[in-house]
């Protein structure tokens, strides 16, 4: 117990700076874990010991049920089936979620465009290094295109982007340029009950005031995820709004 009890003061100097509230709810986890060590050492042969220097507590993960992040669970899922239904010959991303593009290029010819290249290589991805603000396409080019949770953060720096207060305006207008007549955008973004900016995070917006940006572009189908829910009606508050577009 004195040899754990020390690996835990060394290795877990980090956790125990944390707020008392904070390190109150890992206590339990904490017990869990030396006890479940205690009983699996008694359970291991000599040459199965679990040595303290490779410890690597992973506290709680033993729980009920999985925990989801229900933003891109659901609005991931919601583009990747509309995307394979239409079945396009080819569709550009531009800086939606590394996973939604990776699984995405599996079954669709696909480029994704982000000012960041990505940090490692797939065989099924072609990217291509470019701003959501003067994208590498001609006008009317792309018939197949989704953007997820991107034009929110578009200007307030997060991620390196030089500053712009109209940020998200310009990069709808972008997304527009380039896609084809009779194009699909699929575009998921923050709606609130007014417009709001959460300064360096994302903003948020209205719906009737996002739909103004959407001109020369039919709604073919909205979904929206509110907390944990997604849902086919706008609730109150903070949510977000996925929207499957048609450039008339």
């Amino acid at each position: 117990m004195l040899a754990e009890t020390a690996w835990m003061v060394r290795h877990c100097g980090a956790a125990l700076r944390r707020n008392a509230a904070a390190w109150r709810e890992d206590l339990p986890a904490w017990g869990r874990f030396w006890r479940s060590y205690r009983q699996y050492r008694r359970l291991a042969l000599p040459a199965q010991q679990p040595a303290l220097a490779r410890l690597h507590p992973c506290l709680g993960d033993d729980r009920g049920e999985t925990p989801i992040e229900p933003i891109y669970f659901y609005q991931d899922s919601w583009a990747f089936e509309r995307i394979v239904q239409r079945r396009p010959s080819a569709h550009v991303d531009v800086g939606s979620h590394h996973k939604f593009v990776a699984f995405l290029s599996k079954v669709v010819p696909l480029t994704m465009v982000d000012i960041r290249p990505l940090a490692l290589p797939l065989e099924s991805l072609h990217f291509r290094q470019g701003s959501i603000l003067d994208l590498p396409f001609e006008d009317g080019s792309v018939s197949s295109l989704s953007s997820l949770c991107v034009v929110e953060h578009v200007g307030l720096g997060r991620y390196g982007d030089p500053l712009d207060a109209l940020g998200t305006e310009k990069a709808l207008a972008e997304l527009k340029r380039v896609l084809a007549p009779g194009g699909d955008l699929y575009l998921s973004m923050p709606i609130d009950d007014e417009n709001r900016t959460y300064f360096n995070a994302h903003r948020a917006f209205t719906e009737a005031y996002l739909f103004g940006q959407f001109d020369r572009l039919q709604v073919v189908e909205k979904r929206y995820v509110f907390a944990d829910r997604f849902l086919h009606q706008p609730a109150e508050g903070f949510g977000i709004g996925c929207y499957h577009l048609q450039k008339a």
